[in-house]
């Protein structure tokens, strides 16, 4: 209790500076709204929107110190083509409109409420030690806290026990105030829902783009495979088997070789057709599971490889999550091989309720990119076409992280 109210007493505090923020920036508004009047504040008004943003900025990343993230409701700066097309950019964003409410709200009511946070600490101090000085003070300034004229000795040791007031207010009221202080910010600097929306189906949509792409792509592969492979030895199985039906009616002991030749291209093309089917779906997650697959993955890689499994063996997993999940870790080790130069690599693979959460670190040289053509970005595109999210964290001289969450909700 008494932690929560010294935490109470610093989120207080700190909306109280924003709240300064916030009163001078109303102060600003005001000034530029009277230059308007004179036909000269308009040209201002994207410096103020700015300033407006920077302040709201700051009070969701104090909200988001002291419990759920406030995101940003802005995907982009406010445009520099000119002054007329910020106001017209500003005036259809509901972000802007909701800034300046909690804008003029926090002025008052923070800084109200985060004088009376700094207040009572400093009250309760006062009361506690007025014993020590009550003495050399004026005559006319010898009250307590209350105003109440203190003569005595006795007066003023009770004077000290009136600091367990202002204790029990803090220790009572202190976390009740700063959730009251961060209610307009958590309320209005959120996202607007149709915001949420709008950005909810562009990633929608450019996942379902990514999706298809990498449909086709994969497509495109397996037909390559399929012609390059399969197909020719099939072509060759034909042609020999042509020939030893011919050789049998010349010469029947030379229709013997021509057929073994047959057998061992159609065995290859067999071989080549598992190949191909492996690419799509492996057998071992049927065989073995989830877990049972990765396993063999580790123990195959040629860095060292640590890997931890949750309790997966009674949880079941929609396939094609199981199928992206094992891509994403052969692919993920297939670069740490080639790439990373790494000594170690570690494996964790759990189930948080409904999301497989998967996370990939080595320590190699970093420096990892999508684009240099790792194959990380056909991971990116395997994981967002399930709606997953993917990481990558990989600066200069290392570790490189992947992380991957997967919803398994079928």
């Amino acid at each position: 209790m008494i932690r929560d109210a010294f935490e109470a007493l610093d989120r207080l505090v700190g909306g109280l500076g924003t709240a300064v923020l916030a009163l001078f920036t109303v102060a600003c508004w005001g000034m530029v709204g009277a230059l308007c009047l004179v036909g000269v504040g308009l040209p201002l008004l994207p410096l103020m929107l700015g300033l407006t943003r920077l302040v709201a900025e700051r009070e969701r990343a104090r909200l988001s110190r002291w419990g759920e993230p406030v995101v940003s409701p802005y995907p982009a700066a406010l445009p520099d083509a000119g002054w007329r097309d910020t106001l017209r950019a500003a005036r259809r964003d509901p972000a802007t409109r909701r800034d300046l409410s909690w804008l003029f709200i926090h002025a008052v009511s923070g800084l109200v409420l985060g004088l009376i946070g700094l207040s009572l600490p400093i009250m309760a101090v006062r009361d506690a030690t007025f014993p020590l000085y009550w003495r050399l003070l004026p005559s006319n300034d010898m009250t307590t806290g209350f105003g109440i004229p203190v003569s005595t000795w006795s007066g003023a040791i009770a004077t000290s026990l009136v600091s367990l007031v202002w204790l029990g207010i803090v220790v009572t009221l202190g976390p009740r105030m700063a959730r009251l202080q961060a209610f307009p910010g958590r309320r209005l600097l959120t996202p607007h829902p149709s915001v949420d929306l709008s950005e909810r189906l562009a990633r929608i949509t450019a996942t379902r783009a990514g999706a298809l792409r990498a449909h086709a792509a994969e497509l495109r592969r397996i037909e390559r495979s399929l012609h390059d492979g399969a197909q020719n030895r099939l072509v060759a199985v034909v042609v020999l088997v042509a020939a030893a039906r011919r050789a049998l009616a010349r010469d029947p002991a030379q229709a013997g070789p021509a057929l073994e030749r047959a057998q061992n291209a159609a065995e290859q093309g067999l071989q080549e057709l598992r190949g191909v089917v492996r690419g799509i779906l492996p057998p071992i997650l049927e065989d073995r599971g989830l877990s049972g697959a990765l396993s063999a993955l580790a123990s195959g890689c040629a860095v060292p490889c640590a890997l931890t499994v949750g309790e997966l063996g009674t949880v079941h997993l929609p396939l094609s999550v199981e199928a992206t999940a094992y891509f994403t870790v052969a692919e993920a080790l297939t670069n740490v091989s080639k790439h990373s130069d790494a000594q170690h690599v570690r494996v964790n693979v759990a189930l948080h309720g409904d999301t497989l959460r998967i996370a990939v670190e080595d320590d190699g040289r970093g420096g990892a990119h999508e684009s240099d053509g790792s194959g990380l970005a056909g991971i990116r595109r395997r994981v967002e076409a399930h709606d997953g999210s993917f990481t990558l964290t990989s600066p200069p001289n290392g570790p490189t992280k992947i992380e991957v969450e997967l919803p398994c909700v079928s």
